[in-house]
């Protein structure tokens, strides 16, 4: 068993979208095995490359140049299902360039075993994306996608709590806001197969949500910082904008982020 930062990097590697997630479920099975069996694989050191290995398609536009479709239409829908399919599969290398780039940082094992679970998870969500194109009749890489979101990876490349305030603890709980509205779309068109896809899609990023949360913390209380001011220090710093309400306070707060962490910061400082 080779060690699992060496199995992120293949990963990151690995250009073709299919094959990316299928070795990333794949290498996540072996570590999760050998987990359960009670076994602490060795977890290496490596250098994850500046950015990983893409496709020749989609083409990546800036976030202002990406079409804009009424999701109401059928092609609407499509370009709907697509862009989910590419925050998923950024998602899959977000999740394993967490795992080499930190690896020279004293963590717990536990650390390890959260975020490749996250990557296995993002794996199948973006099989679930790709499926759904294939029974709308299109697939990835028919539409064009924003060039935007390995940003957040660039920003917080040099600093572990940069990255999960950012990724998981703002990227990842907006799709917690947003992804109810995108469900009620497709019930409302009668597209139950693309429904089950996204249901399955916000239960389980929640726990992703509440990964970052949790290492967070932990980074903090280890440091003796106060989290919810360092929060907002890192987010000014890395991310660029403000959050934008409405926030899905509920799903949120299951996660472990409570009000106080993200209303700040719709505002300036």
């Amino acid at each position: 068993m080779i060690p699992l930062a060496q199995m992120a990097v293949e990963v990151l590697g690995t250009a073709d979208p299919r094959a990316k997630t299928d070795l990333s479920r794949a290498h996540a099975a072996t570590w999760m095995d050998a987990r359960a069996d009670g076994a602490l694989p060795e977890i290496g050191i490596a250098a994850p490359p500046d950015r990983p290995a893409r496709p020749d398609r989609p083409e990546l536009l800036h976030p202002r140049d990406v079409p804009r479709r009424k999701p109401g239409t059928p092609e609407g829908r499509i370009a709907l299902l697509h862009a989910v399919a590419h925050i998923e599969l950024n998602a899959v290398d977000l999740h394993w360039d967490v795992i080499a780039r930190f690896s020279n940082v004293p963590l717990p094992p536990g650390f390890f075993d959260d975020w490749v679970r996250a990557a296995d998870d993002e794996s199948k969500h973006w099989g679930l994306m790709s499926d759904c194109l294939r029974a709308a009749g299109s697939h990835y890489g028919a539409l064009p996608a924003h060039a935007g979101m390995w940003r957040a990876a660039e920003e917080t490349a040099g600093d572990l709590m940069a990255r999960l305030a950012v990724v998981p603890m703002v990227l990842e709980a907006r799709g917690l806001d947003v992804t109810p509205g995108m469900i009620d779309v497709f019930r409302r068109a009668g597209e139950d197969g693309a429904v089950a896809a996204l249901e399955t899609i916000y239960a389980e990023e929640v726990a992703h949500v509440a990964y970052g949360s949790k290492w967070f913390n932990f980074l903090c209380g280890r440091d003796n910082l106060d989290p919810r001011p360092t929060f907002h220090d890192l987010v000014r710093t890395h991310f660029h904008g403000l959050l934008k309400p409405p926030f899905n306070e509920e799903k949120r707060a299951d996660a472990g982020l409570p009000p106080d962490f993200y209303w700040p910061l719709t505002e300036e400082a």
